[in-house]
């Protein structure tokens, strides 16, 4: 049992995985069953994350220590500010992005160290874990082939630094079996989110649910530009 009557997902995967796109359809089912649904991101979910997320994506280039800095900051500020109060409230808090990103890029692909990585970004949020992490996992050069927009700092990034994300992320799933859940993101979106919505199904139980099955507008942590 969680120790706050909401549930907190997360959406992990490489860059054009359909993250933005699933973690909209989820939020548009659980509105339908009434829940009151928070969707937000990392970096990005706040005021102060927004200002990060510019920085980290779209600034100056930054070594390695001072980009995992800089992302746990935001995660301290956001699960403090914005995501422990919604799961108090019994909110469903969907992120785009956790601390499983700050793994595979920082922890991996930077090769700061997994373990030295997720010990810093359980310390920054006090142990909060997501009741479920899905992984939308797909290969890298398919999801490069989805991207419209400019490409961002990490994007930019080689190929083999997007190969080891995958590869951290598919190790953390083998890992946290009970935690995570692998969905092939090449499929449709239709077919992602049907998978989706059978793990999540499941973690909703009637304690979880209004007794007035009304439709709950999602909220959003705040307005997401690019």
């Amino acid at each position: 049992m969680s120790a706050h009557p909401g549930l907190f997902l997360s959406l992990e995967g490489g860059e054009g995985a359909g993250k933005t796109t699933q973690r909209a359809l989820l939020g548009q089912w659980l509105e339908s069953l009434g829940h009151e649904v928070v969707l937000t991101r990392e970096p990005g979910g706040t005021a102060l994350g927004h200002t990060l997320r510019q920085a980290l994506l779209h600034g100056e280039d930054i070594d390695a220590r001072t980009e995992a800095l800089l992302y746990a900051a935001d995660r301290a500020h956001h699960v403090a500010s914005l995501v422990l109060p919604a799961l108090r409230r019994g909110a469903v808090v969907i992120t785009d992005r956790y601390l499983d990103s700050s793994v595979a890029y920082q922890g991996a692909a930077r090769s700061l160290g997994p373990q030295e990585i997720r010990d810093l970004s359980l310390w920054a949020t006090d142990g909060l874990l997501p009741e479920l992490t899905v992984l939308l996992d797909i290969d890298p050069a398919v999801g490069a082939a989805r991207r419209s927009e400019d490409p961002d700092r990490l994007e930019r990034e080689p190929d083999a630094f997007h190969l080891a994300v995958r590869e951290q992320f598919l190790a953390l799933a083998r890992a946290e079996a009970g935690r995570f859940v692998v969905v092939d993101a090449a499929a449709s979106p239709e077919a992602v989110h049907e998978q989706i919505r059978a793990r999540v199904e499941p973690l909703l139980p009637e304690r979880r649910r209004p007794r007035n099955p009304c439709a709950v507008p999602a909220r959003r942590a705040l307005q997401e530009p690019s």
